[in-house]
């Protein structure tokens, strides 16, 4: 990932053109005409080998006669001179190209890159639109029509989609701080635009259209950074199921590649659209709206129309309408007419002067579980634009509360105008509102997922590793990838899953009959062969034996009808097994695959014989914690009944989410697991037992957690170290330290906050606190120093932070030690700690910035060989100095 150099392309102060014409419908004339009528205030260089000049523009013969070397170049050449252009603009010291050609060949495009890279020149394309940047007045495309400015930043993999979308997005007033065509993404790609725009200022929200993802990891961390910053909104082609191949397993044929997508971007605290329109609809109401905790709405409405029409919508969406209790009925009583609804919506009568309105608000109080959508059809009683007048202190005060509908056209524009002028969400129909409510819901979740950074190894159950890695080497040993039933189910047994009593016969009745004896009727019979998968196909499943004669007869029956079914089968015999009866129990799926784009991936559903028939299921990327294994599993129609319902008691949650916790810790620890499912997964009120069990391996180790697209919790940087006498543990932060690391904040003295933060303060949000815990450890790296405290509970002493550009140039630090334990070298011991960590993962620069005054923080620096000098970004800043340590030069003695 990197952002290097995105500067020059996205802000250049000199553009040059390769290839600018004045020939009708040339992309050359078109991307000249563009740039010189686009208001760009930079240098702008046509280069063309025979015009002298271009609309009175001096023109340059080649690259070597411009002036200076461009910003930014734009070449509209053919194919075979995008190399030799490349090689002598980076040459010249031009930093970032454009490069609009289509039909390079795959070697073309890699010694383009070759020839960039001598010189970190970035390239957006090749075979794209270009790009525009409204508030710059550059227009470095081909498109047929500009973009207005403002803050939503547009990045599509397609250009046609781009020129449909400017114009779109034009005709209604839409503006845009970046409008990006990808192309086919040689160099420039989704993540370093995430990277990019996530911290631009004039960008509020990231639009995103996509059609395929090639770097994940690179893609998931540049989404879930930005994610935290500001809304990130993806339209992506292809939720049909074409093109998906047929997998051994049903977790391989259910998952497919959209799925996982979903998956993906609801774990990176996005959220996926399925229009253009719901783009923008999601972009207005999460830059405006996603403060809101609402999960419900109260419909407030001069018309019983308008009411019913939303309270449709609602039930469409699945968003449920806030119920009418008896102190707000009492309330609503007291400042509307007798004949109001007494009901959700709240029908206000359509002869309501603007007083009414404003008390009906009122009344409905401060509920943060509650949104409001305010719905306005005008009439002549009062004019509509002295109802917004109004309402504008209460629906625009913060947190937001209040979305608007103003229903029509002339009557109501200045009233919406009002509205949205004052940033209160706004929507042309009951039905946008509602969807744009709904939108909000599923963001929100998404965005708890985000700030969810489990271990690979998040299991309670004891793991037997040896064990399983033992049953793989078998079966590979072996020339096989299917396991057959009892093996699978001594895999499962070893991850410390429940599952059912079996055992392993030849294939006569006397050996089925001797261990049905010892296990006890009633019992399940199935076949064993290691070429059959799915035994029920083939009659090889018969369930609820209840005698030794049943038994018998069951035998001779399902060898005779497998021989007719798979006659090249051989069948190695019989799996005996305790036929499990459990009370109100449910019959579920939990299974993981291997996506090709996102790597290992977890599903869990309604099971039985009829799994891909029912197709309820939800898929999640590992590593996953019991938080994001509950999330997964109300993703289902079945976690309705599974909440119990009547007389049917709940289910046992938490033992359906510890199984898959432990698939995703399977994924983690066997890299050669390809396929699993656990199907049925039996679970009722008393907990959970696997019936059955399927798993393939490769050798080609497709799984571990090396091939996740999220990177789990660093197991391995955590150690145990002696000081002072005491066990004192040096990890990474997790999740689940947010209550210690509040604690240890609160006992830093005021004057030691200012000295490492530069202020102070007396209270933390648990949003900032959020942040500190929940991180990408792919970017980010805390190091927590803990022991345990007088109760026996951990405590945390210190902290140290380091923050890593995209390009692993630098990292910036911060360390701070709890305020009575200052001078005891946990400092330093953080901090050698932290430069092994960054030195070992090829971090150039560990950088800080110090107040001058704290002599006891600059006086450890100089201890582990940081050089001091002014602040390289603020030269006349006399209260500050800014310290460096080279990490790649030899590490020097240990402390």
């Amino acid at each position: 990932m990197s952002i290097r150099h995105l500067d020059a392309l996205f802000a250049p102060a000199s553009v040059a053109v390769i290839g600018a014409s004045t020939r009708p419908s040339s992309v050359g004339a078109t991307v000249w005409r563009n740039l010189r009528d686009g208001g760009f205030q930079g240098a702008l260089y046509p280069v063309h080998p025979t015009h002298t000049e271009l609309d009175g523009v001096p023109a340059f013969a080649c690259v070597a006669d411009l002036p200076q070397a461009p910003d930014l170049a734009i070449l509209c050449t053919p194919a075979a001179t995008v190399v030799p252009l490349i090689t002598e603009l980076g040459a010249r010291g031009t930093r970032a190209a454009i490069v609009l050609t289509a039909g390079l060949d795959a070697a073309q495009k890699q010694a383009m890159l070759d020839a960039a890279r001598v010189h970190t020149l970035r390239i957006l394309g090749p075979n794209c639109l270009g790009m525009l940047v409204p508030h710059l007045g550059l227009n470095a495309s081909f498109a047929p029509t500009g973009a207005l400015p403002g803050e939503l930043a547009f990045v599509s993999q397609s250009g046609a989609l781009v020129t449909a979308m400017l114009d779109w997005a034009g005709s209604r007033g839409i503006g845009f701080s970046h409008f990006v065509s990808l192309g086919e993404r040689a160099d420039v790609d989704f993540g370093d635009m995430l990277d990019f725009l996530g911290s631009d200022p004039k960008t509020r929200a990231i639009l995103l259209y996509i059609e395929s993802i090639e770097a994940p990891r690179k893609f998931m961390s540049a989404a879930r950074a930005a994610a935290r910053n500001k809304p990130v909104i993806v339209v992506k082609a292809g939720r049909s199921a074409a093109g998906q191949q047929a997998a051994a397993s049903h977790t391989g044929a259910l998952a497919g590649s959209d799925a996982v997508f979903d998956a993906a971007i609801a774990r990176a605290g996005m959220l996926r659209v399925d229009t253009l329109q719901d783009l923008f609809l999601a972009a207005e109401t999460l830059s405006r709206f996603r403060d809101s905790r609402a999960e419900q709405l109260i419909v407030l409405t001069n018309g019983g129309g308008a009411g019913v029409m939303a309270a449709d919508a609602a039930a469409t969406e699945d968003v449920p309408l806030a119920p009418i209790t008896e102190a707000l009925r009492a309330r609503l009583d007291a400042v509307l007419p007798a004949h109001w609804s007494h009901a959700n919506p709240v029908d206000i009568i359509g002869d309501a002067p603007a007083t009414r309105y404003v008390e009906a608000l009122q009344a409905l109080g401060n509920d943060d579980a509650s949104a409001v959508l305010f719905i306005h059809a005008p009439t002549a009683i009062v004019p509509s634009l002295a109802i917004a007048q109004a309402l504008l202190p209460l629906a625009s005060a913060s947190p937001r509360r209040v979305l608007g509908c103003w229903l029509g056209d002339a009557a109501v524009a200045q009233a919406r105008a009002l509205f949205r002028g004052a940033g209160v969400p706004d929507f042309n129909t009951p039905e946008d509102a509602v969807r744009a409510f709904s939108l909000l819901r599923t963001y929100r979740r998404h965005q708890q997922e985000l700030l969810q950074t489990p271990p690979a190894r998040a299991s309670a159950q004891a793991v037997d590793l040896p064990r399983i890695r033992a049953i793989v080497e078998a079966v590979l040993a072996d020339g096989r990838e299917l396991l057959t039933e009892p093996e699978a189910k001594e895999l499962l047994a070893a991850a410390g899953l429940p599952v059912v009593a079996t055992r392993v016969v030849p294939p006569d009745a006397a050996a089925a009959r001797a261990a049905a004896d010892a296990l006890g009727y009633p019992v399940a019979l199935k076949i064993l062969s290691h070429a059959i998968s799915h035994k029920s196909d083939v009659g090889g499943v018969r369930l609820n034996i209840g005698s030794a004669a049943e038994l018998e007869q069951a035998c001779a029956t399902m060898l005779a009808r497998v021989r007719e079914q798979r006659p090249d089968a051989v069948v190695q015999g019989f799996t005996v097994q305790t036929m499990v009866r459990k009370k109100h129990a449910h019959e579920l799926i939990i299974g993981a695959s291997v996506d090709p784009v996102f790597g290992p991936v977890l599903l869990f559903g309604q099971g039985g014989v009829a799994v891909e028939v029912l197709a309820d299921r939800a898929l999640a990327l590992p590593p996953l914690n019991t938080t994001l294994a509950l999330a997964q599993i109300a993703r289902t129609r079945v976690a309705r009944l599974l909440r119990g319902y009547r007389d049917e008691p709940a289910a046992d949650a938490d033992a359906i989410a510890q199984v898959l916790v432990a698939v995703s810790q399977l994924l983690a620890d066997v890299p050669e697991l390809a396929e699993l499912d656990i199907n049925p997964l039996l679970a009722n009120h008393e907990g959970a037992v696997a019936l059955d069990a399927r798993v393939r391996v490769s050798a080609r180790r497709p799984a571990g957690a090396a091939n996740f697209a999220i990177q789990p919790y660093p197991q391995e940087l955590v150690e145990r170290w002696d000081w002072q006498g005491q066990a004192v543990t040096l990890r990474p932060i997790r999740p689940e330290d947010e209550p210690q690391h509040r604690a240890f904040l609160e006992r830093l003295d005021p004057e030691d906050i200012r000295l490492r933060v530069f202020y102070s303060r007396r209270h933390i949000e648990h949003s900032e606190l959020a942040r500190l815990t929940q991180i990408d450890y792919a970017r980010e790296m805390a190091f927590i120093a803990t022991r345990g405290g007088p109760d026996g509970a951990e405590e945390t002493l210190g902290t140290v932070r380091a923050v890593v550009d995209p390009d692993n140039e630098a990292a910036e630090f911060g360390v701070i030690v709890r305020s009575d334990l200052k001078g005891s070298g946990l400092g330093h011991r953080l901090m050698r700690k932290m430069i092994d960590h960054l030195r070992a993962r090829g971090t150039r620069r560990l950088v800080g910035t110090v107040l001058r005054e704290n002599r006891g923080m600059l006086e450890l620096a100089h201890a582990l060989g940081f050089q001091e000098t002014v602040n390289p970004s603020d030269p006349g800043d006399h209260d500050t100095r800014y310290v460096a340590l080279d990490l790649q030069t030899p590490a020097g003695p240990p402390p």
